[in-house]
């Protein structure tokens, strides 16, 4: 009865025979997550997905996830085009990452069940960097590049590509200051303890 509200996650074992495209070593992702497109994502290794994260990749977008990467419950990455999240990199609680989104100009007629002659509907590629990480909440729109080690504050509305080694913050986007780059001593510390266990 201890674990009666804690479904637990699926590890690399079970992933595997399941038809992801890629499964590697250590990866965890939880029972109570909603995922389609499977053969469409692509796994490292050392990543967790907690528990109610939604991940939609059934069409032509593909979802490719590094290593040591970790994304919070309750986020959405909705792969109407690719998402790749590098090594190192995360997503907090709430996140939702879109690579398409419909025209919301009123010169066309928005949602899924429309066909595609009568809708405006954007695509882009999404690209989380090494060491990315986005806060709780934020959101990220079609075609946006996050730089190699930068980071998005909580509650963000990111919807253009953004530098390398930047804190970004707000709705409108704006870069508060560099971030330190010290983390990245500690990932060869780390690679070297891991390839030497």
């Amino acid at each position: 009865m201890k674990d009666l509200f804690n479904p637990g996650y699926f590890n690399s074992e079970d992933l595997i025979k399941m038809g992801f495209g890629k499964v590697g070593n250590n990866v965890q992702i939880a029972k109570n997550s909603t995922i389609v497109g499977i053969k469409n994502i692509f796994l490292g290794d050392d990543i967790r997905i907690d528990g109610y994260t939604t991940i939609i990749a059934a069409n032509k977008g593909k979802l490719y996830i590094g290593n040591n990467v970790h994304i919070g419950g309750y986020a959405l990455l909705s792969c109407g085009d690719d998402i790749v999240m590098s090594d190192f990199s995360g997503i907090s609680h709430g996140v939702r990452i879109y690579t398409s989104n419909d025209d919301f100009s009123g010169e066309s007629l928005t949602n899924p069940t429309i066909p595609k002659k009568f809708t405006n509907v954007k695509k882009g590629k999404v690209t989380l960097g090494k060491h990315v990480i986005v806060g709780s909440g934020s959101v990220i729109l079609p075609g946006v590049n996050i730089g190699d080690g930068s980071c998005v504050g909580a509650l963000s509305l990111v919807t253009n590509s953004l530098e390398e080694w930047g804190i970004y913050f707000g709705s409108p986007l704006k870069r508060i200051k560099k971030r330190s780059q010290e983390l990245l001593k500690l990932e060869k510390l780390y690679l070297k303890e891991k390839n030497t266990a």
